[in-house]
């Protein structure tokens, strides 16, 4: 490994002026960029460690349900959080079954999103409940909505001197959510497939659906063809199958350690009727 500075700014700004587009990096939990460093992916002189910026480490809940969450909170903390089991109990659901308990005492949520794995389980379950990111660089801040937050494999919009402050995610009403993953090995090892969904509908009728696949694509992505397929269905096995066709059919998926495109293709038409089932039992409301 090459050898590197360790600085730890007390606040956001000086964190800012910190980053060298050229020789620093941030760093928050380390999980992923301390093994990315080892192999000489990556060669930094210098990490920005996050770690005593105090204002990036809370979770608060508005009345409404949105829920605000620091970047700089741990995974662990994010999973234990009553707010967030109240609000969004799909994201502690996910959370888990994700990596371990050792990786999510220390890996943060603004990390783990800047660190664009397409395999983590996180990402697609904040797409289908239409979260945000905060950012912040020098230039200013801004908002990005966490679909559009990945441009590819390991890659994502933000600029080298820019950092995820805060992770928003809006209030989900009646909607009911579901992510469902899988893998080959133990459960909270890499998926072949992640699928999170999210549904407004009555008893009878769909009216609106979110659809995200990850992990067998370069980078999360919704399958609008499928979401249209389910406006104005009435629900059951039948809907439920036809969606899980039209999504199917509509991605280009990659061949991988976890699978070829073939056989990912087939775990998509399957688990996209599966979570939208799942979505509507008693215990996978929100």
């Amino acid at each position: 490994m090459t050898p590197f500075e360790l600085v730890e700014p007390a606040t956001l700004k000086e964190a800012l002026g910190l980053l060298d587009p050229d020789e620093a990096r941030p760093i928050a939990g380390g999980t992923a960029l301390m093994l990315m460093m080892k192999a000489g992916v990556f060669r930094p002189t210098r990490l920005v460690s996050l770690r005593a910026i105090e204002k990036l480490s809370a979770i608060d809940a508005a009345a409404d349900g949105k829920l605000r969450i620091g970047a700089m909170t741990p995974l662990a903390t994010v999973e234990r959080s009553a707010a967030v089991r109240k609000h969004s109990p799909v994201i502690t659901r996910t959370l888990r079954t994700l990596s371990n308990v050792r990786v999510r005492n220390v890996a943060t949520v603004g990390g783990s999103l800047a660190h664009a794995d397409p395999h983590m389980d996180l990402p697609p379950v904040l797409i289908a409940l239409g979260a945000r990111v905060a950012v912040a660089g020098r230039s200013g801040e801004r908002a990005i909505p966490v679909e559009k937050l990945f441009a590819g494999y390991f890659e994502t919009v933000l600029k080298r001197d820019e950092l995820i402050t805060e992770l928003v995610v809006p209030g989900q009403g009646a909607r009911r959510s579901c992510y469902l993953k899988c893998t080959t090995r133990a459960v909270h090892d890499w998926p072949a497939l992640g699928v999170a969904v999210s549904l407004d509908c009555d008893t009878d009728t769909v009216h609106d659906a979110r659809i995200v696949i990850s992990a067998a694509t370069e980078r999360p992505i919704r399958l609008s063809g499928a979401e249209q397929a389910l406006q104005g269905g009435r629900i059951g096995d039948v809907l439920w199958r036809r969606a899980g066709e039209a999504a199917a059919e509509e991605p280009e998926l990659i061949t991988d350690g976890q699978g070829s495109a073939a056989y990912k293709k087939q775990l998509v038409r399957v688990y996209v009727a599966r979570a939208l089932g799942a979505a509507l039992d008693a215990g996978q409301a929100h």
